[in-house]
């Protein structure tokens, strides 16, 4: 049920984000400390990322479940987005891209790292507090058929999901160009300083494209919940502008060879259509996994299209590694990664068994 899965994911958050409060004066010890809460804080992870379209089954209609799912998936995008701006705006720069490094000392860049850990760790307590007082696993009557009906066990779950070449299809449509998207925007900063701009304006293009991601991603929600059987179409949409805007980004920053404007307008524009175009699909894409594979349970779908994402993103990185002089490579990796999931979905036959079976039994 819901409640038990919140209550232990959020208080694997409060533990993970207390070790990393910890007031030690062994640097060593304290490293340990905040990987152990990392790994805390990565654990409650697939709640948080796979958790929506269950709850919008579990409490919404037919009608309304596309626009829940959008909701509790994106609140978590904004998250990030909040990030992009509390690390340049709290924490001073320290790698030579703003005037404020010849300024700031070491210990004060410390002092405002420890501040926001200690925020961090205040508003996952609040979170753990107000699930505690109140989270209920489910309603008093269910909103739907499907809501109420039968679903498959965890073994025969991953074997349907295994030979179902359909759902493999658009897993890899939807790992591929997210996984790199969250590698590339996680070192933005470091993508943009060779062109000259500073981690305060990487930080507001990360904040824009989540925030633009966020809307989009909403409204693009509440057009499939009012035209049903539309996903298709809505994300071969989403990924053809993706991969336009993932392009112009790439020749841009090769402005020696392509002489395209390199302006602030321009960086601004590319990236925050790429955000606005990759994040709104997020939501389209779980309610499309879970029609496809129904009655398969919808933590298991998304959780394994998740897991599928990560891996790419830790395969990008772990190259970034290595090549980590020049970001070309990298800026064609999401052109490369947008095109491949468009042709995926193009491929793909789309079906609507869930939506179905609430349909023909309601009638």
């Amino acid at each position: 049920g819901l409640r038990v899965t919140v209550l232990l994911t959020s208080s694997l958050m409060v533990l993970g984000a207390g070790l990393r409060c910890v007031p030690v004066s062994d640097l060593e010890i304290r490293k340990k400390l905040i990987h152990g809460g990392q790994l805390l804080n990565g654990l409650a992870g697939p709640t948080v990322m796979n958790a929506a379209p269950f709850l919008s089954t579990t409490w919404f209609s037919p009608d309304e479940r596309a626009t829940a799912t959008a909701i509790a998936s994106l609140l978590n995008y904004l998250g990030c987005a909040a990030a992009f701006l509390v690390g340049p705006l709290v924490v001073p720069p320290p790698n030579g891209t703003a005037h404020l490094v010849a300024l700031s000392s070491t210990q004060h860049i410390k002092d405002r790292i420890e501040a926001v850990l200690y925020a961090e760790f205040g508003m996952v307590s609040l979170i753990f507090s107000a699930a505690l007082a109140y989270f209920p696993s489910r309603p008093p009557f269910p909103p739907s058929v499907a809501a109420a009906s039968q679903r498959l066990s965890y073994r025969r779950s991953f074997c349907r999901l295994l030979s179902n070449f359909r759902f493999l299809m658009i897993a890899l449509a939807y790992a591929i160009p997210l996984g790199v998207f969250s590698g590339w925007s996680g070192v933005l900063d470091l993508i943009l300083t060779p062109i000259h701009v500073s981690q305060v304006d990487a930080g507001w293009i990360g904040f824009w494209s989540i925030v633009g991601g966020c809307v989009v991603g909403i409204a693009m929600a509440r057009f499939a919940d009012f035209i049903r059987g539309m996903l298709k179409f809505i994300l071969l949409l989403l990924l053809s502008g993706a991969t336009l805007a993932s392009t112009w980004f790439t020749l841009t920053c090769l402005t020696t060879v392509t002489h395209l404007p390199l302006t602030t307008a321009t960086l601004y524009t590319s990236c925050i259509l790429l955000g606005i175009f990759l994040n709104s699909s997020v939501p389209i894409f779980f309610e499309l996994f879970v029609e496809t594979v129904y009655p398969v349970p919808e933590g298991i779908s998304c959780g394994v299209v998740t897991f599928l994402s990560n891996v790419f993103m830790g395969v990008l990185l772990f190259f970034l590694t290595f090549y980590h002089t020049e970001f070309s490579w990298f800026n064609w990796c999401l052109p490369g990664s947008c095109l491949l999931s468009l042709l995926l979905i193009l491929c793909f036959r789309e079906s609507y068994d869930r939506l179905y079976l609430d349909v023909v039994v309601s009638v």
